[in-house]
């Protein structure tokens, strides 16, 4: 997989260059609801088993844009500490020219104390699969070199995480996935080598409920993300939650995006989200004018376990 974030024209170029070495993990608007895909201490903190959805279309209504889709499945195991979970990403550039999916089984350990306070430790291990069809790069820029198409190429990895919360506040740290991977080297010192590498991507999350009213809370909330070779990554959200159903904010990804938010609890085991991000970048305000999309749903599927252990907030 190549840098999330450039559009198939600047991939086919930064492909030809000696080293691509400032790989990123996919990017969220809603992670706050898409915690475990950033997070596997994450699993099972919600009480019960909790199914959640996103969809993401980057830069609507360019060919080829990327695209990312994320499941999680993740439950407390009864009378016991521990949490469990997968998690599934896949990111989709070009068309499918670009193909790479995250399969991960996650498991977590919880310690209670002091009232309502938990702290949590994640582990996930698995690993994803690449795919990158040449031919469709030289579809679009004659210059790319001829190689063997990657076919599912399988790489092992695994990540770590701990998260504290209780009912108003939590904050997390996590490495989603920390192994290295390089690829695209092909040796041959009489052509063109390029390289990529998927470097270890560092996360921050927090955020706190407060009660203006009986009826509306409100939720600041960051996440900062730190890779090598990479600026730091900073979001910082806004969202308000009314009548326990409603929910809307705003957020700001530094250097990067403005983006809307808004949710509906459909049932309580039912809710529905939306974002949409405008980029704020020189480029963005020229190319990417379409902005991106984030569809999201979770689904309480089970509540024997016991009450929501946090607000529908997080």
């Amino acid at each position: 997989m190549v840098k999330k974030h450039f559009l198939i024209p600047f991939l086919f170029i930064v492909l030809t260059f000696q080293d691509l070495t400032a790989q990123q993990d996919a990017q969220y608007t809603q992670y706050m609801y898409n915690t475990l895909s950033v997070n596997p201490a994450y699993a099972g903190s919600r009480g019960q088993l909790t199914f959640a959805g996103l969809y993401r279309s980057q830069w609507v209504g360019l060919d080829g844009a990327p695209e990312t889709f994320t499941v999680n499945l993740h439950s407390p195991i009864r009378n016991s500490r521990l949490g469990y979970g997968i998690s599934i990403v896949n990111d989709n550039i070009g068309d499918g020219v670009v193909q790479e999916t995250y399969l991960d089984a996650v498991l977590s350990y919880t310690l209670e104390f002091a009232g309502e306070n938990k702290l949590s430790f994640g582990l996930k291990a698995g690993g994803n699969m690449l795919s990158l069809d040449f031919n469709g790069l030289r579809n679009f820029d004659q210059e790319i070199v001829q190689q063997d198409n990657i076919d599912n190429q399988f790489n092992p990895n695994f990540g770590l995480g701990v998260y504290f919360h209780n009912n108003r506040f939590y904050a997390g740290l996590s490495a989603p996935n920390v192994l290295q991977t390089e690829y695209f080297d092909n040796g041959d010192s009489d052509s063109v080598n390029f390289l990529a590498a998927e470097r270890i991507n560092f996360y921050f999350i927090t955020g706190y409920v407060f009660d203006l009213n009986s009826d509306l809370k409100f939720k600041p909330a960051l996440l900062t993300k730190a890779v090598g070779g990479a600026p730091i990554q900073v979001d910082v959200s806004a969202t308000f939650l009314f009548a326990e159903k409603f929910s809307f904010g705003a957020a700001y990804r530094l250097d990067a995006a403005v983006s809307a938010l808004a949710g509906f609890q459909v049932t309580d085991q039912i809710m529905l989200g939306l974002a949409y991000d405008r980029e704020t970048t020189e480029l963005g305000g020229t190319q990417f004018n379409d902005g991106s999309f984030e569809v999201f749903l979770r689904l309480e599927l089970l509540k024997a376990f016991q009450k929501t252990v946090s607000p529908r907030f997080f």
